[in-house]
């Protein structure tokens, strides 16, 4: 693999990251394993962060994919394309917003771009709520209302950016309250804020923070905060990129542990749905989606492959009730890790629902991160057969464990095991 490597680093910028020391090359999968160009074999509990959604080569999706490519790869869409329609007929559905609009795009950054320029025209504002510790993307102005320093590498934007309290229920200034008046206090700082602004467009937030290390307020923050903006005619774009499709077991969209006030005027959606294909999208209400006064195609953006597997990655997931899987499957792993974490000084807590668990590390007898211990479990995990992920606020400390949604009992308890062997390097 180091002649790879050398390759990859001749060719490639300095700041495209890679996991692990050595860094590996993954060749082909199945289920919920994939291998190595050296024929290692491992658990995935990562799926390409957060997108290989159903399983590895799952039939379905990838007959589709051979089907529909045996036709007619690409058309853009300047042509009808059935399976475009198809597919937006049922997110459409899907998204409980009231006569929605979909536009697909090719990534999640794409469509948190999108998302921006419909609410920053439709409210004729370039002002934009953000959440501290969130994460929108890469494009220049994803990147401008994303609150993680470590993924925000520039201060130049097209927008300006107000950040306000409530992703991260464990820290902060509100940490030590009840979870009530954790809301209170977060509505509080909102409405002194937009005492001292011009009209914002909207308020774009992730219901569990991904790269910020699957924090989450309290259930009905968002619904809180829907009364104050409403009240000043300010959109809620929910980004849905990691929280959607079921994963998180309890609702089949984050936005709906905040449902009281309906759902958000702007949803956006990518990743698990094209199970490791290209699909991004938004969906919004018509008045918002219509607001645009000029032309605009995608040419790669509902790609009739992309979404030929999109329908019926979607399929098998509702089929198979995989959000119950979710559910059920993650709940008995969050409880063994807790049951692990509890024998160790390093792992601050556990969180998460469903399939979307992290592992927050710090250093023993403190609070202060602990990124070498997260990078170090990184690596006795996949020495051990598994893969993982990482992330977090101020400093990569938190170990973000995401499988693919068909995940049995047996391989829960597997990569739990492994686990418990690694979190040993952080202690």
């Amino acid at each position: 693999m180091s002649g790879l490597y050398e390759r990859h680093l001749a060719v490639s910028p300095e700041w495209l990251a890679l996991y692990y020391r050595h860094p590996i090359e993954l060749t082909h999968g199945e289920g919920r394993h994939v291998w190595d160009a050296d024929g290692n074999r491992y658990l995935d509990f990562f799926g390409g962060i957060l997108t290989t959604m159903t399983a590895h080569a799952l039939p379905e999706v990838t007959k589709a994919i051979a089907e529909q490519a045996g036709r007619i790869i690409h058309s853009s869409t300047l042509y009808l394309n059935r399976p475009m329609v198809e597919l937006a007929e049922r997110i459409a559905t899907l998204s409980g917003i009231p006569d929605a609009r979909v536009f697909f795009t090719t990534s999640g950054t794409e469509a948190n771009d999108t998302a921006l320029l419909l609410a920053t025209a439709y409210r004729r504002s370039n002002q934009i709520l953000a959440m501290r510790n969130s994460y929108h993307g890469r494009s220049f102005s994803a990147v401008s209302i994303t609150g993680n320093h470590a993924w925000s590498p520039t201060t130049l934007s097209p927008l300006q950016t107000l950040y306000v309290h409530g992703g991260v229920r464990t820290r902060g200034p509100y940490a030590e309250v009840s979870d009530a008046q954790f809301i209170r206090a977060c509505v509080a700082d909102l409405e002194d804020l937009l005492g001292h602004t011009r009209e914002a467009a909207a308020l774009i937030a992730e219901p569990i923070q991904g790269v910020g290390g699957f924090t989450s307020p309290p259930d009905g923050l968002f619904a809180a905060f829907r009364e104050v903006l409403d009240r000043h005619g300010i959109l809620w774009i929910s980004d849905e990129v990691q929280t959607g499709w079921g994963r998180t077991g309890e609702h089949f969209w984050g936005w709906q542990a905040h449902a009281e006030h309906g759902p958000p005027d702007i949803l956006t959606f990518a990743k698990g749905i094209g199970n490791g294909m290209s699909i991004g999208g938004v969906v919004a209400r018509a008045e918002v989606m219509n607001c645009l006064d000029a032309n605009s195609i995608s040419t790669f953006g509902g790609s009739p492959v992309t979404m030929a597997a999109g329908l019926a990655n979607l399929s098998y997931h509702l089929e198979h009730d995989l959000q119950g899987n979710a559910r059920r499957v993650g709940g008995l792993l969050i409880e063994r890790l807790r049951g692990i974490a509890a024998g160790s000084a390093a792992v601050r807590e556990v969180r998460g629902r469903g399939l979307m668990i992290g592992i927050e590390l710090v250093k023993p007898g403190t609070d202060e991160a602990h990124p070498e211990a997260a990078a170090a479990v990184l690596e006795a995990a996949r020495a051990g057969g598994l893969l993982i992920g990482k992330g977090g606020g101020h400093n990569t400390s938190v170990l973000r464990i995401a499988p693919p949604l068909t995940l049995t009992v047996a391989e829960a308890e597997e990569g739990a095991s492994v686990l418990a062997d690694a979190l040993r390097a952080a202690d």
